[in-house]
This record gives structure tokens, sequence and C-alpha cells, in this order.
């Protein structure tokens, strides 16, 4: 998380934006991701310089040619602003300027960055304006990759409108949470159906550059890392845009993100990956019409939260896993539709845990309360019991402000879940987590809300006695007679 300068520069730059006309929040993101992705394609260009040099061989596959220089960060950030703006917005084939250069710089391969960037437009009008956010930008420290990806992450958190079908940005540290409980690995093939700025498939590439360091000296595994491991669907092109961009930026060279109705006939994902990694949206209804005939068949409904979940189970390979962050309502919604995907879910598959969220985690887009659900896809059953927790604290203030404060529950709930098969299936219910088996889940109707499980204890409270209590009244009401008696003296005397 970014702080400090660093915060206090990014929040200049952002205003810079505002007073030159460019007010949506989503278009202010989309383009100053354009102006750090040519950032970065500069510094991605100068460590290919040195490594060539030092091993005196020719610079491997290099962004730029001789003759495109100009087009180059270090280069143009020293012209004067009307050259430089000339310079973005130039259109010739034969010799692009920098925003059609990066447009067209996949060339004709089907790249999600390349399908993505035909319709982008660069919308900074003023050459000051240019100048003036390329030399901001120019200021801040970005060669590691932990802070330009905070930097990225900050700019993503201000965009705080929610979309049309209920979508808004997932809180970083649950997305890590969640990531953290399924420990993804270098096999995995791992799908965000929703996947909007792709938070989820960036958090999933850092654990594995963090715990898995194989994914740079073993060939096979850096292939399938770079090119067959993360999938994101969207609806959104600008969505689709940055989301590309943005794992582009955290170092994955060509991610497999298109533009798909998930839940439309021409997805036809079945058997297909190994982690599921999604906050999907949980506004609104679909038309049937509308909806592959393949999820109505498991769940007959227009609700979206639930088609999603139709979707996760559907597109898993067998011994795939998922955490899904779902609206309260799906764990104990009482339709044929909503029993009809939980009795799935504990019957067909395992699942695994459910962890309860205070309703103020996605505050202030939303307050509503939210649950994460973790199975693992079998098709034969295997939930003998499910493990639940009850998150009470998740590092923030759960006002509209989301203060940073302490004692979060995370790392607990991460500890909890990888070791709850070590000596919990005795703990009490009024505990922070506890279990719950099958048999009392399919009783109550296939029922997943904590709150049908976990066990409150009241404590009694002692009272006084009536007359002691209204003798204190009786006290208490002299005194103030002699405050105000007082008083009065006072001001007759001043």
């Amino acid at each position: 998380m970014i702080t400090g300068e660093i915060k206090n520069k990014i929040d200049r730059i952002w205003d810079v934006f505002w007073e030159g006309g460019l007010s949506n929040p989503l278009t202010v993101v989309e383009q100053l991701t354009y102006l750090l992705f040519i950032k970065g394609l500069d510094e991605l260009q100068s460590t290919k310089e040195a490594t060539a040099s030092m091993l005196d061989l020719p610079v491997d596959a290099p962004v730029y040619s001789d003759d495109q220089r100009e087009l180059r960060w270090s280069a143009f950030k020293e012209l004067e602003a009307q050259q430089m703006f000339s310079l973005f917005t130039r259109v010739d084939d034969s010799n692009p300027g920098i925003f059609q250069f990066i447009k067209n710089l996949h060339g004709d391969n089907d790249s999600a960055f390349s399908r993505y960037m035909t319709d982008a437009l660069f919308q900074v009008q003023s050459p000051k304006m240019l100048q003036r956010v390329v030399e901001m930008l120019d200021e801040i420290p970005m060669q590691d990759r932990d802070t330009k990806g905070d930097i990225y992450e900050y700019l993503l958190s201000k965009i705080a409108t929610s979309g049309t079908l209920g979508q808004f940005r997932t809180p970083r540290h649950i997305i890590d949470l969640m990531v953290d409980l399924m420990r993804p690995t270098p096999q995995d093939t791992i799908i965000d159906p929703a996947s909007g700025s792709c938070g989820f498939l960036v958090s999933a590439n850092n654990y594995l550059r963090n715990n898995h360091k194989e994914i740079f000296t073993d060939g096979a595994l850096n292939h399938h890392f770079n090119n067959e491991m993360f999938y994101g669907h969207d609806m959104d092109s600008t969505m689709l845009r940055i989301g590309a961009m943005n794992m582009m930026l955290h170092g994955v060279e060509n991610p497999n993100i298109d533009r798909r109705d998930s839940l439309g006939e021409e997805n036809k994902d079945e058997n297909s990956y190994s982690l599921i990694l999604a906050n999907p949206p949980f506004k609104g209804a679909l038309d049937f019409e509308a909806c592959s005939k393949s999820l109505l068949a498991m769940c007959k409904t227009k609700k979206t939260e639930l088609l999603f979940l139709a979707l996760m189970i559907r597109s898993l390979k067998l011994g795939g896993r998922c955490a899904v962050i779902v609206p309260d309502g799906v764990l104990f919604g009482s339709s044929k539709a909503h029993k009809q995907i939980r009795e799935q879910l504990v019957e067909k598959q395992n699942l695994e845990g459910v962890i309860s969220m205070p309703s103020g985690v996605f505050k202030p887009y939303a307050g509503v309360s939210t649950a994460i659900l973790l199975f693992t896809k079998t098709d034969e059953g295997g939930t003998d019991k499910v493990w639940f927790y009850d998150m009470k604290n998740d590092g923030f203030s759960l006002d509209d402000k989301r203060a940073p404060i302490e004692g979060s529950d995370l790392p607990d709930i991460i500890k909890s879940f990888h070791e709850r098969n070590n000596g919990q299936d005795g703990q009490s219910r009024t505990a922070q987590s506890f279990f719950v088996p099958k048999e009392e889940i399919i009783e109550n109707g296939y029922d997943l809300s904590i709150n049908r499980y976990k066990e409150i204890v009241y404590e009694e409270v002692q009272y006084d006695e009536p007359e002691i209590i209204l003798d204190r009244i009786d006290s208490l009401e002299k005194d103030i007679v002699a405050g105000v008696s007082e008083l009065r003296e006072m001001v007759k005397n001043k």
C-alpha cells in the first residue's frame, strides 16, 4: 500500500486530469494506465539493452527499433509541450506516433492487448496537461514491481462507482486473503469469469512469484505462467483494456483476457480450469433467452449470483478449487433455485468452508453483507462437515472511511482454514470458527448462514433493586437543584 509522498504525488496527478476536464474516474485511470504502460515499455527496453550489453549479444525481442527512439519515455519526456503532444497523437502507418505505436504493439497477434487496444482513445486534450502529467509521473520511482503494482491498485481504488449489474472493486486485502486460502500452484490454470481490472489474477501472480520461484527457472512452467495460466472474462471493453495492461504491468506477458458474456450460450467452458477466484456481480436479473441452457439446467433462475455459481461448478476440472464471494442471500434464500445450488455444493461437490464477512467490507461502494464460499469440484460429493468462520474485523473500520485498525482476523482465517482438520472438530459453536456436520446442514434445508449454527452466549446482568435505583435518582435530582440554585446566586451577584 502506498503512503506519504508517493500517494500525494498520485493525488496531484489525478487533480491535473480533473482540472483538464476529465471527470470520469474510469477515464482517468485508463489514460494514466496508458502512460504507465508507455513508461514501463521504456524500462523494459532499458533492461533488455543492459542485459545484451553485459553478455555482448544483440537485444532479445526489442520493444523499440533503432529508428523508434523518439517514441521512448526517456526521449520524449524532454520535449516541450506541443512537440510531445504532436508525437503522442501522430497517426502515420509508416511512422506511427506514441499512442498508435502502443495500440499496434502486438501487430496482428491475437493477444489480449492487441484485441482491446483497437478502439482505445487517447483523451488528453491539452499539450500542457500532457507535459505536466509526464513530468509528475517521471518523478515517481516505479522500477520496483511492488511499488508499480501498489500505485496501480491505488488508482483503481479511486473507481468508487458500482456498475449497473452490481460490479464493484474488491478490496485488495480480501483478494489476497482468498488467494492465500487457495494457495495457487505453478501447474494451475486460473480464471476469474468476471475479471474487471484483473485484481484476483494479479494477486495470484504475486503469490506465485513469492512462493514458487521455479516458475522463473523451469522453461515449461515459465511458458505456462506467461501464456496459459491466467484467464479473465468481462463484458466492458474499458475494463478489459485496463485488466490486460494491469497483468502486463505485473509481469504476465500474454494473459488470456477475453470479452465474453460468461453466463451466455457463447461460453462453452466446461472442465477447463483448476482454480477459480471471483467476486461476480450479484445485482439484477438476466433474460432466460440470453443465458446458457446448461447453466439453467443446473439452476433455473434469473439471478446472476446463482448462475455464476453454476458456471463455476461447470467450468472447474475435477479436483479444481474455487473461492468466490456471494451475497448472504445465497446462503439462506428459500427459493427453489437457492436451495438447488446449495444442495449441489453440499451433495455433489466438496463444500469446505463458509466465511461470513461484515457488511462494511465493501464500503463505500455498497453495504451488502457477503460471504466467501470455498469448495472443490468432485461431482461425487465429499462434504462430511463444513468449516464456518465469523469474520468480525478485516483490518479496517466498517464505515465509509475504511481506516486501518488493529486486530484483523485475516491471519487467523488463513491459519485456521489450513489447519482446520487438526483438532478443531470439537470446537464450541461459540468460537469464531467451528465445524457443522453435513447431516445438520441437510436438516436445515441446506442453510449455510453462520447465524443458523453459531451459539451466542448471553451474559446475565445483575441490576440493583428498584428502591436503590430510585434513591440514586433522588440524590441526583437534589444535586441538580442545588447546582441550579448556586448558578442563580452567581448570576445575581455578577
